[in-house]
């Protein structure tokens, strides 16, 4: 595929700029492609700074780091993986500032929408003008999990922070994605497919199929599959036991995230930080959340 067309195709698929805020962001320093004459070195570079990922600085500079060997190899699929999953956890994990958030997801939803991309018969489906991203999925391999799963996940968060209206126009793309996601690899990213199930039947409106038992057996299945996983735990209280008003399930499942040992899966130590905090946040705001 050309490089021409991968612009096209982040078109197509979900348009952050739509609803895109322009705000203030830290500044990190830029490497000029043409400074980049050895893409290995380049790219050992940013591995090493993406093992430090926990810190919000280094994480930039590892974003730098990947965007240069981009740069360098454009269309390299590692790099696209990478700055997506990048932004998206920079989101996720370290901002705290609404638009802020929204900028960087829609930033990984762009990185997404190029990793997908080299994948040659999903593009060339979308370039045919009578498919759009829910239909032209069916055309992913195993080799696009890593892709479809963060992009989905940047889409799905980028949406809600955007408001109902966007949450339900993305809604098919992100649910196709994940769906292809559990048939490829059931199990990716520590059951990621069931905890995003689990939060979907609960977040979503009554009158779009709100179902809070199917959300518990989503959750109880990846918690049984991923005890040590903190994220499914802060999403259950999060998600399921607000919309159930279980204020003890709610205090419960962030006491135990906080008091977790965090070390437990060395390879998502960052992630693992990252719930701590939010559990944290979460269980500061336990009053708003529940009317008793």
């Amino acid at each position: 595929m050309t490089l021409a067309l991968l612009p096209l195709l982040a078109l197509s698929l979900s348009n952050p700029a739509e609803a895109k805020k322009k705000v203030d962001a830290p500044v990190v320093t830029e490497v000029p492609a043409a400074a980049v004459t050895d893409v290995a070195a380049a790219r050992a570079q940013a591995e090493q700074l993406w093992g430090l990922r926990g810190d919000p600085a280094k994480l930039r500079e590892a974003l730098t780091a990947y965007e240069a060997v981009l740069a360098a190899s454009p269309a390299d699929h590692d790099a696209l993986y990478h700055l997506l999953r990048g932004y998206y956890f920079l989101g996720d994990g370290h901002l705290t500032e609404k638009d802020q958030k929204l900028e960087v997801w829609a930033k990984a939803i762009e990185y997404g929408n190029q990793c997908l991309a080299t994948n040659t018969e999903y593009a060339m489906l979308l370039t045919k003008g009578d498919e759009d991203p829910a239909s032209a999925s069916r055309a992913f391999t195993p080799a696009d999990v890593q892709c479809i799963y963060w992009t989905s996940s940047a889409l799905g968060k980028w949406a809600k922070g955007s408001g109902l209206m966007l949450t339900l126009k993305h809604l098919p793309t992100v649910k196709a994605y994940m769906t292809k996601v559990g048939e490829l690899e059931p199990g990716h990213y520590y059951d990621g497919p069931n905890r995003y199930w689990g939060a979907y039947y609960a977040a979503i409106p009554s009158f779009a199929g709100q179902d809070l038992n199917k959300s518990k057996e989503h959750f109880d299945t990846a918690l049984a599959a991923y005890p040590a996983f903190l994220g499914t735990h802060v999403l259950l209280a999060a998600e399921w036991a607000v919309k159930k008003q279980d204020r003890a399930t709610y205090q419960k499942e962030l006491e135990w995230v906080i008091a977790a040992d965090a070390t437990t899966i060395p390879d998502v130590q960052p992630e693992m930080e990252a719930a701590q905090r939010q559990a944290k946040a979460l269980l500061a705001v336990i009053d708003d959340n529940f009317a008793n």
